[in-house]
């Protein structure tokens, strides 16, 4: 099994070259389908499409929220083209890391120039339980702040 870095590295390379040969401006689905040759030639296994189920309070949601792709079983990659990446995508990526309980994600924007500069990796630090209160966690955040 491939350690974390080294699937993040593979996965970046292989959309560098998808970049490289169709550079910005199309549809985030033809982004997606190259990627996903390239990810095959390089030999990775990924999901694309992977249902994301929402659980609110013990309820179990199919809301149709997909992730792009899981490379390895380890890494979440959410594909845009788009003309900027805002926070709220960092957020997204972060909230489909803790649905999913993954650690590693890349959010890729193809709609750049160079590609380096379309590519976030976001690291889930909380692996377990989403807090039942994020008012709680925002609280204890801002007094450790103060400190």
């Amino acid at each position: 099994m491939l350690e974390i870095n080294e699937v993040t590295d593979r996965v970046i390379g292989a959309a560098i070259e998808v970049h490289r040969h169709l550079g910005p401006g199309l549809l985030e689905s033809a982004y997606e389908e190259c990627l996903c040759y390239e990810l095959s030639r390089a030999g990775l296994r990924f999901e694309r499409q992977v249902p994301l189920p929402v659980e609110y309070k013990g309820l179990r949601l199919d809301c149709a929220y997909r992730l792009d792709l899981l490379v390895e079983g380890v890494v979440l990659v959410e594909l845009k083209a788009i003309e900027d990446l805002r926070p709220i995508h960092k957020a997204q990526v972060l909230t489909y890391l803790r649905a999913a309980q993954k650690q590693v994600g890349l959010l890729i924007n193809f709609n750049v120039e160079v590609l380096k500069n379309g590519v976030s990796r976001i690291v889930n630090d909380y692996l377990g339980e989403p807090p039942r209160d994020l008012r709680v966690l925002r609280a204890s955040a801002l007094k450790e702040k103060a400190h």
